[in-house]
């Protein structure tokens, strides 16, 4: 029975998660994307998001908190420097993940969990929506219907 077992273990010691998850977790902050599991990916959004999160507030405190969880200077760097820029404005939700189909090998469900700033194929999409949005013009979404009249008038 599984009770009140709140995250996933994948399988691996305490000690090798943690290890595991700060490695993936340094990666997405230095690459801004990567490529694994869906189980790996939705364990390191629990774990990176509290760190991200953190990453608003530039002290001494919260830089040793979050060297104290990834243990990479260079990504602590990279996050303290450019992430936090980038989502002072943002309330939460710093990650995505994009299910790309099953692996070749062993059948297991592949994604890319990504920083949600940083695709750039997504913001430009969105750019051109707020475009659209703001020329005020109407919105029409449904075509008008015909009258059945005029249905029977071209039979």
């Amino acid at each position: 029975m599984r009770h009140r077992k709140k995250f996933n273990h994948l399988g691996r010691t305490p000690a090798h998660r943690k290890a595991m998850l700060s490695n993936m977790a340094s990666s997405l902050i230095l690459h801004k994307k990567i490529k694994t599991t869906v189980a790996k990916a939705k364990a390191l959004r629990i774990f990176v998001e509290p760190i991200i999160n953190r990453s608003k507030n530039d002290s001494t405190h919260s830089r040793r908190m979050v060297f104290r969880r990834l243990q990479d200077k260079y990504a602590v760097t990279e996050l303290f420097r450019e992430i936090s820029i980038k989502i002072e404005n943002r309330p939460g939700g710093y990650t995505r993940i994009l299910k790309t189909g099953n692996r070749l090998g062993d059948n297991a469900s592949m994604c890319i969990i990504e920083l949600v700033d940083y695709n750039e194929n997504m913001l430009v999409v969105r750019e051109d929506k707020k475009e659209v949005e703001t020329t005020g013009k109407p919105k029409r979404r449904r075509r008008s219907k015909k009258k059945k009249s005029e249905i029977t008038e071209k039979e």
